[in-house]
């Protein structure tokens, strides 16, 4: 039985609580969020205890996990904190906005030898998985071109715009971790452009809304990325693998599959999931489940630390790259 503590309580912190608790070999301890009724809440629904601070929660030697679902800007000291306490840990992306912090967190968090998994949840989505699978066998030929499409139903909060690091930490962060994840082979090279077409109000931040990225990896293998904040249309997530002898696609899964056809047509009655959880929710339940089984056995996580240490430092090169208007050399120190 894996005994966790909760930081966070918000809508993700409250999905992963429910997912804890379902799990029969995980149980739920402690919550804590600076928000003490969101605290509250979550813990009376799952039979756990409110933590006055997390102090108390990683002082409880029953506690073998903690899971990080507060503001990106608590990820690192979290981290540090539960590492030198011997927790497991899984913390949402990312680990932090800042590289320098990024980098100061792997060192001091060197030699507690305690597995750190960030939740790039996309990996465990069940048709992303799927074409990585099909790209390692081997059933395309060698993988030549990927695409990935990824768009946002609309235009999220200007407090989260503000705090977000911009659309390449905050959004396509998850593209490149998912590239990463199905070349099995590193970007080497990134060149992005992008636009301010949903609201002028992007631009007062020195971000974009509408973006492209293609990036190079060693063997000449492209990516294709494109992202949008707004897609009337629903949330719409795709991946393309084109390879040698053939192509893979992850096409938009539809709450229901249910058609209507009648003379010269047939329509689909269901639109897209909504957004992310709604769409990702069973690789959310995978994700964490995976992490409960591996850390209960002793296993190292499958995304780790040093996933999402390179995912930001992609997703820095491509920020130079639209900024500078030339390709850049992604060094991964």
């Amino acid at each position: 039985m894996l005994k966790f503590a909760l930081f966070g309580a918000g809508r993700i912190g409250a999905m992963h609580a429910a997912n804890i608790a379902a799990n029969p070999h995980a149980q739920l301890a402690w919550v804590f969020d600076v928000n003490k009724d969101a605290a509250e809440k979550v813990a009376s629904r799952h039979g756990a205890q409110v933590a006055p601070g997390i102090e108390a929660a990683l002082a409880d030697a029953s506690v073998g996990a903690v899971l990080i679902a507060s503001s990106t800007d608590t990820h690192v000291p979290l981290i540090t904190a539960a590492a030198k306490a011997g927790k497991a840990i899984l913390c949402e992306k990312p680990i932090d906005l800042d590289i320098q912090k990024v980098e100061q967190c792997r060192k001091d968090i060197a030699g507690t030898n305690v597995p750190v998994q960030i939740g790039f949840n996309r990996r465990y989505d069940a048709t992303h998985r799927a074409v990585q699978q099909a790209v390692a066998r081997g059933e395309i030929g060698t993988l030549e071109v990927l695409i990935i499409t990824s768009r946002d139903p609309e235009l999220a909060p200007m407090p989260i715009l503000k705090s977000s690091g911009g659309i390449f930490r905050d959004m396509t962060i998850h593209d490149f971790d998912l590239a990463r994840f199905i070349l099995g082979e590193e970007p080497v090279e990134v060149s992005a452009t992008g636009s301010v077409k949903v609201d002028p109000i992007v631009a007062t931040l020195n971000d974009y809304d509408t973006v492209m990225v293609t990036m190079k990896a060693k063997s000449g293998a492209l990516v294709h990325i494109n992202n949008s904040r707004r897609c009337v249309y629903g949330y719409d997530q795709r991946v393309e693998a084109f390879g040698s002898k053939g192509m893979v696609q992850s096409d938009n899964p539809m709450p229901n599959m249910l058609r209507r056809s009648g003379a010269g047509m047939t329509q689909a009655l269901s639109g897209l999931h909504y957004f992310f959880i709604e769409r990702y929710m069973q690789a959310y339940l995978d994700e964490l489940n995976e992490f409960i089984d591996r850390t209960n056995r002793g296993l190292p996580p499958t995304v780790d630390f040093e996933d999402g240490r390179k995912a930001l430092i992609i997703a820095d090169a491509a920020f130079e790259s639209i900024r500078s208007g030339e390709a850049v050399s992604v060094n991964y120190g």
